[in-house]
């Protein structure tokens, strides 16, 4: 396996780690120009963890699939915040959204092409799959706005133990408004404006597919937030599908398992094949 680290999404001297990623490429079965890429975007309560720190997941589903797996870094919430050091929604996403457009036209280490750039399945775990809903759904006032080569290109959406609304998660866990929910957010006294229950799939790129994975050992996020986000994306949305049955591990614990990459790895196969 090929492994490549630290290579900036936005140009910056020195290079900002905040905004570099790592990819992670198998040796190919097939020509790799006609493999897909996966993207995986961590959790971390937006003010935590590092692209390094899911290495390991990452060359398991390179290893299951034959697809290269990227892992990016994103700017974070400062646990002590100032009003000039302030990381708040939507920059982790803004970040993102731009190593995403960065990804689609990336020729590779070498300008040498490494992955079939059409053909995108995206993974968010817990925070991740807020800051991924928040760009792939379109809000009223929408600050995140993919371009159209980006909706085309991503062919499905796979979430694990995500935060979808942000009021019914402060309902179960109230201490998680002081924890990390008023750093990433700011005080509120509702956080409605920030669900991404309330913004919907952008209907003119409906061949996107979602996945919705929970644990039924995740005592961190309760089921409620992926049962919620499963019935708003089965209202709105043409492919949805859920697997809140098959792993008993903690909410990080999946990603070290080898069910969570079988389950994922096979719906990538499944769902996103290689192109002709």
């Amino acid at each position: 396996m090929d492994e490549y680290t630290n290579i900036p999404y936005i140009p910056s001297h020195p290079p900002d780690d905040f905004q570099t990623f790592n990819i992670y490429i198998p040796k190919p079965s097939r020509p790799r120009n006609t493999s897909g890429l996966i993207c995986f975007i961590h959790g971390g309560a937006w003010r935590s963890e590092d692209k390094l720190d899911h290495a390991a997941l990452a060359r398991r589903l390179a290893t299951f699939t034959g697809y290269a797996v990227a892992v990016p870094n994103y700017r974070l919430s400062p646990r002590e915040m100032t009003e000039h050091n302030a990381i708040r929604h939507p920059d982790h996403a803004k970040d993102i959204l731009r190593f995403l457009e960065f990804i689609i036209t990336w020729q590779g280490p070498y300008g040498t092409s490494v992955y079939n750039s059409n053909n995108l399945c995206l993974m968010g775990h817990s925070c991740g799959a807020h800051i991924l809903s928040s760009i792939f759904l379109e809000a009223t006032e929408d600050p995140l706005r993919p371009s159209p080569e980006l909706l085309n290109s991503t062919k499905a959406i796979i979430m694990s133990e995500g935060i979808y609304d942000i009021d019914l998660l402060l309902s179960s866990f109230p201490t998680y408004r002081d924890w990390f929910i008023e750093a990433a957010f700011g005080p509120r006294s509702t956080y409605r404006e920030v669900s991404v229950m309330t913004m919907n799939p952008r209907m003119e790129y409906n061949h996107l597919r979602w996945l919705i994975v929970h644990s039924k050992g995740d005592t961190l996020i309760d089921e409620a937030q992926s049962e919620a986000m499963y019935q708003h994306l089965l209202r709105n949305a043409s492919h949805v599908t859920r697997n809140f049955e098959q792993l008993i591990e903690e909410h990080n614990d999946i990603l070290k398992s080898v069910e969570f990459v079988k389950l994922v790895g096979q719906y990538i196969i499944d769902n996103v094949p290689p192109c002709t």
